[in-house]
Parts: structure tokens; C-alpha cells; sequence
């Protein structure tokens, strides 16, 4: 009975803890984003961003020169959301996938999503698409890459989750070859330097309509996930003990990964490709808070937003012309994911 009090006691102080870090990660993302305002070549005060923010709600007089809210409403915002979406996406993505495969090597790229949407980015430009137009072929070519990457697993009859990366890793190449392709024989003046920049990744040209555009897929693939989250827990343990305990494995594993195609197609269908947040974010988060995905989904999705919006801030500032922010998630996530290899246990969890 002693040991049954204990146990409960020990439950309920570990919920007590992981709300609180979730509350602290929630108030660090908040301060992120309010302090993105200020930074920038035009630089606006918290107070004068709550005010202004205030009179679209309340009749609040406009004492403020009318490109404050132009920056605000057309330029920081729109791309302050955009980072907090792209952030989140990837990393829930890459939280998904190392749970489903077992595997701490695991990121959203894994099945080839993010050369398919190179591609079709790359065709896009290399066509005179217009952004929309390339925006829709990035996302249709993540689509693309991922579902020929699972119709080939299903044909492989051995290890479905080594068919399943092998089969990724085939596709990836093989999408990452028509890119070269296309960079060769695009125009060196104005083609290749359009479709090298786009594969570096930016939020330099995000508008509100591409923010509208991706928000569908990401709470989509988000919400469904952290619907399913009790599952995602049985099925990183094991395919066999998932199927004890009544889980179709087979329809599981399908829905996490249009999940997370959904995410990262949409994702990199705005932002190019940005490496590194869907392999690094997860295990912060899961040091943080813990492998359960009950509260792993949404650290995930805290520190995916406000890690992403951060160095997209650092990437307004460090240098007078915009560095891509592919350059400094490497850069950053390079040493950092380096250091969880050498200093702690290897494994998934």
C-alpha cells in the first residue's frame, strides 16, 4: 500500500514539474517574440508594439507615425509567425519519427520530404514560376518524394522500418541528383542564384497569405499527433508490444508520417530547406521534459518556435546583408548535437 501512495506521490510531483517547464518554455517563446519587434533596422519599443496591437481591438487613438504598423502588420509579423510555425513543424516532425524508427538519428528529411520540395522548388524557378507557383511545387514535391518513398517500402519484404529508411534515403539522393541537374544547366546570372539562395532557406519574402497557406497542414499534423500521443508512446516501444496491447502498428506508422509530410512539405515549401531544428529540438526537448509525448509534443513545439525565430532574428542582425538561415541552424546545431553525443547515453530516449 506504502509502495502504491509512494508511486501516486511520484506521479503526480512528475506532472506538477513537466507543467511548469512547459508554462517556462511557453514565457520564453512569448519573450521571443515580443523582443523580435524591437530588433531589426527599424527597431519598435514593446510598449509602442502592445499599443498598437491594442488598437485593433480597442479605440485607442493612433499617436504613432503610420509605418509602425506597416512594419508591424506587413513586415514583423507575418514573418515572427511564419518562424514560430516552420519551428514547430519541424521539430514535432522530428519528435514523431525518432520515437516511430527508435532512432536518435532520426530527422524530418529522413523519408525524403525536404529534397522532394528542393526539386520542386528548383523546377519552379528554373520554369519563371511565380512564388506562389513555386510554393505549390515545393509542396506537391515533398508529397511526391515521401509517398514514392513509402510505396517502394511496402514492396521491400524485410525489416519494414529499414525498408522504410533505406527507401527514403534512395529517394532523397535521387531528388538531391535533379537538383544538381537543374543548378547546372540553369541560367548562372539570374536562375542558379534565385534556386541556390531558396535551397539555403529564408523568411526574408514571407508574406500573411504564405502564413495562411502552411497553417492548415502544421495544426493539422500538430493537433492529430498530440491527439494520438498515448499511441506514440506504446509504438516507441516496439512494434510487438504495441500490437499486445492492441494498436494497429501498420495504420499507426501511416499517420504519423502524412503527419509530418504534411508539416515538412509545408514547412520547406516557405522557408527552403532549413536543416537541423527536427534533429536538434527533440532531444533538448526530450532532456527537458522527458521521452513521454504527452508533454515531449508540446516542448517540442515551444522550443522548435522560439529556437527558430531566435536565430531568424540572429539572421536579421549578425551581418548587414541576411544570412540563410540553413547557414546558421548548421552552424549552431553542428556543435550542440555534437555535444549530446559525447555527453550523453546513446539511445533513442
Amino acid at each position: 500500500m506504502k509502495t502504491v501512495i509512494k508511486e501516486r506521490i511520484a506521479e503526480v510531483k512528475t506532472k506538477r514539474d513537466a507543467g511548469w517547464k512547459i508554462l517556462i518554455l511557453l514565457s520564453t517563446l512569448i519573450l521571443i517574440f515580443i523582443l523580435s519587434f524591437a530588433l531589426g533596422r527599424y527597431p519598435v519599443p514593446p510598449g509602442q508594439l502592445l499599443e498598437v496591437l491594442a488598437s485593433r481591438v480597442f479605440p485607442i487613438e493612433a499617436h504613432w507615425n503610420a509605418t509602425v504598423e506597416t512594419v508591424i502588420f506587413q513586415v514583423r509579423l507575418p514573418r515572427i509567425f511564419a518562424a514560430i510555425l516552420v519551428g514547430a513543424a519541424l521539430s514535432t516532425a522530428g519528435a514523431a519519427y525518432q520515437g516511430m524508427f527508435k532512432n536518435p538519428l532520426v530527422s524530418p528529411d529522413i523519408l525524403g520530404a525536404s529534397a522532394g520540395a528542393g526539386f520542386g522548388a528548383a523546377l519552379a524557378i528554373y520554369f519563371s514560376f511565380s512564388m506562389l507557383g513555386i510554393q505549390m511545387m515545393a509542396f506537391v514535391g515533398g508529397l511526391l518524394a515521401v509517398g514514392l518513398t513509402y510505396g517502394i517500402s511496402l514492396r521491400i519484404r524485410h525489416d519494414p522500418m529499414l525498408a522504410l529508411v533505406l527507401s527514403g534515403i534512395m529517394i532523397g539522393s535521387l531528388f538531391s541528383a535533379a537538383i544538381s541537374c537543374i543548378k547546372y544547366i540553369a541560367d548562372p546570372y539570374d536562375k542558379l542564384p534565385a534556386i541556390t539562395f531558396w535551397l539555403m532557406g529564408s523568411l526574408a519574402s514571407i508574406t500573411t497569405r504564405d502564413v495562411y497557406m502552411v497553417l492548415t497542414p502544421i495544426l493539422f499534423g500538430c493537433i492529430l499527433l498530440y491527439l494520438l500521443r498515448w499511441r506514440l508512446n506504446v509504438l516507441a516501444m516496439g512494434e510487438e508490444e504495441a500490437r499486445v496491447l492492441g494498436i494497429n502498428t501498420g495504420v499507426m506508422k501511416t499517420i504519423v508520417i502524412v503527419c509530418c509530410t504534411l508539416m515538412t512539405a509545408a514547412s520547406v515549401s516557405i522557408s527552403g530547406m532549413i536543416g537541423w531544428v527536427g534533429l536538434v529540438i527533440p532531444h533538448l526537448a526530450r532532456m527537458i521534459v522527458g521521452p513521454n509525448y504527452r508533454v515531449l509534443l508540446p516542448a517540442s513545439i515551444l522550443l522548435g518556435g522560439g529556437y527558430l525565430l531566435l536565430v531568424d532574428d540572429l539572421a536579421r542582425l549578425l551581418a548587414s546583408m541576411e544570412i540563410p538561415l540553413g547557414i546558421l541552424t548548421a552552424l549552431i546545431g553542428v556543435p550542440f548535437f555534437l555535444y549530446l553525443l559525447l555527453n550523453s547515453k546513446w539511445g533513442w530516449k
